[in-house]
């Protein structure tokens, strides 16, 4: 009997590996990204003190469009560093999630770059 391969099992180990050495701060927070086959959701958080700081995602009232394209990653990108930057976050550690830094991930990286963030 062939099995498949547990994808997403893979990607939270790649997470976990990946955070191992990643950590949000009050002076330089982390910006998370999960990436669901619809929707593409981004944090600011900070692990310190574990709250999240601000929050954008392609299910946000007022959000136009689909949240499973390029654009919307990069509109998600844009409105959570907006956001950021309206709390006076100006710096972040980026965490790609465990996902490849393609796609989706980087647009929503290059939005929140040209929204203001740091990183």
């Amino acid at each position: 009997m062939i099995k498949m391969k547990d994808k997403n099992a893979a990607r939270l180990k790649r997470h976990k590996r990946v955070r191992k050495n990643i950590s949000g701060s009050a002076e330089r927070p982390r910006l998370n990204v999960f990436r669901s086959s619809k929707h593409i959701y981004a944090q600011v958080i900070d692990d310190v003190a574990g709250k999240t700081l601000v929050a954008a995602s392609s299910m946000d009232k007022g959000f136009e469009g689909t949240g499973s394209n390029v654009e919307a990653a990069k509109a998600v990108g844009k409105a959570v560093a907006e956001k950021a930057v309206a709390a006076g976050i100006k710096a972040v550690v980026f965490d790609r999630g465990g996902y490849i830094y393609h796609g989706r991930v980087a647009a929503l990286a290059e939005g929140a770059r040209e929204g203001g963030l740091e990183f």
